[in-house]
């Protein structure tokens, strides 16, 4: 792992399924709108083994055609929505600020839980983000002392906690123990 710039990792890795799911929906979701990924998934995306079945993606809010011409390309290549079938549906519950989830067809795990910036936090999320460079593509990424500050203080799981120390262990030499204080005062 390499800083490439204030707001730039380049990392190493070798490709996983999931990391290949994961790519096949972000480059359709980049050609559409902003997205930042955040929760489990940064963690497993830095060396964290454990499992997940989703991977929690946010993207700027978008008018119901913007978003369609979207959910038209997630199906031609081959995501289907797994809670409603029509776009009125899902296009509703993204914009009661429900998440909505997709996968591949013919499975339900793993999945992207998508949902629309509905908060301050959600919308500074999508400003301010890092990039992750590997050899298979890129990723846009929450900051990670936002994803500690939110795992430790809001999640606190068994699980969540875990991701939290690992992060902290990965970017101990990074990390700005300030700002994860001001997103746990953000997020409390």
């Amino acid at each position: 792992m390499q800083f490439t710039g204030k707001r730039t990792i380049k990392l190493d890795k070798v490709k996983t399924e999931l990391d290949s799911f994961l790519m096949d929906f972000i480059r359709i979701l980049e050609k559409h709108t902003k997205y930042v990924i955040i929760s489990g998934y940064v963690s497993i995306l830095f060396g964290r083994t454990r499992g997940t079945e989703d991977i929690d993606v946010i993207i700027e809010r978008m008018d119901k055609a913007k978003f369609g011409a979207m959910h038209s390309e997630l199906k031609k290549s081959g995501f289907y929505c797994l809670n409603a079938d029509e776009l009125d549906d899902i296009y509703e519950q993204l914009s009661e600020k429900t998440a909505v989830r997709f996968a591949k067809k013919g499975q339900v795990i793993p999945n992207i839980e998508l949902k629309f910036a509905k908060t301050p936090l959600d919308n500074e999320t999508l400003r301010e983000n890092l990039t992750v460079l590997m050899p298979f593509g890129k990723l846009i990424i929450s900051q990670i002392e936002q994803q500690i500050a939110f795992k430790r203080h809001v999640l606190k799981s068994d699980k969540d906690l875990e991701d939290a120390r690992h992060l902290e262990n990965v970017f101990k030499d990074f990390i700005d123990k300030r700002k994860i204080e001001n997103y746990r005062k953000m997020i409390a």
